[in-house]
């Protein structure tokens, strides 16, 4: 059933994007639309997150339920995007011959590592480094609503700066939030709340600016309203693929250096310290150099051949 429950997700997440970036529009109109996919997805997150602890598992079931009929019912009577005139043959491997979502996904794919591996972690930090495990719902809440209530900023910020450079702040940000993360010890809660509320700022540009970007590398390419789904079946994959290669190399690495989930020792701590902070941070250094190399400072010469 999880098989068929993950399977489902999948697809439906895959035509939700593509349908959202078929609306088109200029940049801050591509950035509100997924800000709001997005900002409603992190809302969904949080009320799925709290309801089984404060109603029961039995009332977070019916809300489910309720919800989901709801979704499907205006889903019904939503209209119905037009249907692309595509050639089966070659349409999954066409989004590959666009330079430009070759580099999209090339600093997506390394961003998106980065924010895999501290999601990976961040319980072992709580529970060991700062050995505040009561408060992890805190933790989590802060930075999960911190992400959907920056979903407006980052929007007004696009329409100053651009998408680029406005997710390029967002990767400084959450450097800057990680670095200080790498401070902190046993009992800074406060401290740590602080780094959960700006990290989870640099959450909103990362949902809702990358999905913006691609859009209208799809635009540029010719294939709006035809090959939207390729593109976001990628960009889907890519998205897991961030998960699996964080954990595949993030725990072997911290075993390597002798943590184990309960560990209370310094060394041990330090090297959860240097996986769960300063890795996420030079992989975010390494992503936002990429972005400005390959994406803003070509912007300026390309043409809709691109």
């Amino acid at each position: 059933m999880l098989t068929i429950t993950y399977l489902a997700f999948s697809v439906a997440s895959v035509l939700h994007q593509a349908w959202g970036a078929r609306l088109g529009g200029d940049e801050r109109q591509r950035a509100r639309v997924v800000s709001w996919r997005e900002g409603l997805s992190l809302l969904g997150v949080l009320v799925a997150s709290a309801l089984p602890a404060l109603a029961g598992l039995h009332a977070a079931t019916l809300v489910f339920a309720v919800s989901l009929a709801l979704g499907l019912a205006l889903l019904w009577r939503a209209p119905r995007p037009q249907p692309g005139q595509v050639r089966p043959g070659g349409s999954l491997t066409l989004p590959w011959a666009s330079p430009g979502f070759r580099r999209l996904l090339t600093v997506y794919l390394i961003n998106g590592i980065a924010s895999a591996v501290p999601a990976t972690l961040v319980l072992f930090f709580v529970r060991d480094r700062l050995q505040a495990q009561a408060l992890e719902p805190l933790f989590l809440v802060s930075y999960f609503a911190a992400g959907a209530l920056s979903m407006p900023l980052w929007v007004r910020l696009v329409a100053r700066i651009g998408l680029a450079r406005a997710w390029l702040a967002g990767m400084v940000l959450a450097v800057l939030a990680f670095a200080w993360a790498a401070l902190l010890g046993t009992g800074d809660v406060a401290a740590y709340t602080a780094v959960c509320v700006a990290s989870g700022l640099a959450l909103g540009a990362d949902l809702a600016l990358p999905g913006a970007l691609l859009a209208g590398v799809i635009q540029r390419a010719g294939h709006a309203s035809r090959l939207e789904g390729a593109y976001f079946g990628w960009w889907n994959f890519a998205t897991k693929l961030n998960l699996a290669l964080a954990a595949g190399v993030a725990l072997p690495l911290l075993g390597a250096f002798g943590y184990a989930p309960g560990a209370r020792d310094e060394q041990a701590l330090q090297a959860l310290t240097l996986a769960y902070c300063l890795l996420p941070c030079a992989l975010k250094l390494v992503a936002a150099a990429l972005l400005y190399k390959l994406w803003i400072s070509k912007e300026h010469r390309w043409t809709d051949a691109n």
